[in-house]
């Protein structure tokens, strides 16, 4: 080809291209690699944020940012830095943790976004949902799916911190978020042992059958001396040579909802993984993100070419698809919530493990 012809070929690739920008178009084969990825490539990097410093920057809050209407709760997001100008954990799920003082009140509101709440250390608040007073201790996982009205009171003198967990990144992308303000007292000052929803719906393998049907998880307290319970008889069934454990040394349950076996939330699986002392996992990759608590003991954690040292409260980020491993010398607890519901839906799932 003439270098005339080949400048006025060129001249006219420039138009073209010029008129598709002015059109808002885009041609796929100059974007094909960055849209269909071999793999996934998440904007979020693995990212490890230290109780140490979290619970300090709280206590701070608490003593000079009230809790009320306008900005509702003193929750302090988990700001991922490969996610710049946003105040999510990962593209789809957000993580802060949550201070009320005492005698404080978080009042009442609802909204699309499914959340959770675990208890990381402290007692003495009581969220109630729909007007159902549900008790909040060390170890406990609470939910609250969408569209229920929610609100916290702290009835001790002493302040407390928690794990709030929500899909807010993910309802933001497609658009489907609702919120609404509740009234300004609370629905109930009641603050029993048990809740409603536990006294229905909490006992194993126990279905109440004139129940309402509920489109979420109708129970809303998963309490920590029965997960502590399971993870150790998983354990203990391996020590005598019998299935139960995901593999050596590592024991895990899933909350699920007692009306139908799935994930206890839609959009957000919660889990809580043991590790005995000198365990290892394998190194794993899913697709979709995670967020991990340590909830007691100590481990090492490598996600792609990151090491993070980890204690007790520490919290960190698993981008999709990134490697990741843990190991524990002492033995650990933890915590981990991930957008896999939503993934296995859309038939996107998918997992990969090596050897440990």
């Amino acid at each position: 080809m003439s270098t005339t012809k080949a400048a006025v070929q060129q001249a006219e690739l420039d138009e073209l291209y010029s008129a598709f920008k002015a059109a808002h178009m885009a041609p796929l084969w100059t974007q094909r690699e960055g849209l269909m990825p071999d793999t996934p490539r998440s904007d979020a990097v693995p990212t490890l944020w230290k109780w140490a410093t979290l619970l300090p920057l709280a206590e701070r809050s608490g003593a000079l940012v009230p809790v009320g209407r306008g900005g509702e709760r003193r929750a302090i997001a988990l700001a991922n830095p490969g996610l710049p100008g946003t105040a999510y954990a990962t593209p789809t799920l957000w993580a802060a943790i949550q201070y009320l003082g005492p005698l404080e009140e978080a009042p009442s509101h609802r909204h699309t976004q499914t959340a959770f709440r675990f208890v990381i250390e402290g007692e003495g608040v009581w969220t109630n949902v729909e007007g159902d007073p549900v008790a909040m201790r060390r170890g406990d996982l609470l939910l609250t799916p969408g569209m229920h009205f929610h609100e916290h009171h702290n009835t001790g003198e002493r302040a407390m911190a928690w794990i709030d967990g929500l899909d807010i990144p993910l309802v933001r992308q497609i658009d489907a978020g609702f919120f609404e303000l509740g009234p300004d007292e609370l629905a109930t000052r009641d603050t029993p042992t048990t809740s409603r929803n536990e006294r229905l719906w909490g006992h194993p393998g126990l279905t109440p059958v004139g129940a309402p049907t509920a489109k979420a998880s109708p129970l809303l307290a998963y309490r920590w001396e029965h997960t502590d319970a399971a993870l150790r008889a998983q354990l203990e069934l391996e020590d005598e040579g019998y299935p139960g454990v995901l593999e050596a040394g590592h024991a895990v349950v899933r909350f699920t909802n007692p009306a139908t076996a799935r994930d206890a939330l839609s959009t957000i699986r919660c889990e809580m993984h043991r590790l005995r002392p000198g365990a290892s996992t394998a190194t794993t990759r899913i697709a979709g993100s995670a967020v991990w608590q340590v909830f007691h003991g100590t481990a090492t954690a490598r996600i792609g070419d990151e090491t993070y040292r980890l204690d007790r409260g520490d919290l960190f980020a698993v981008p999709s698809w990134a490697p990741v491993s843990l190991t524990s010398e002492n033995g650990m607890d933890a915590f981990r919530f991930s957008d896999e519901p939503v993934f296995a839906a859309l038939g996107l799932a998918r997992t990969a493990r090596a050897e440990s």
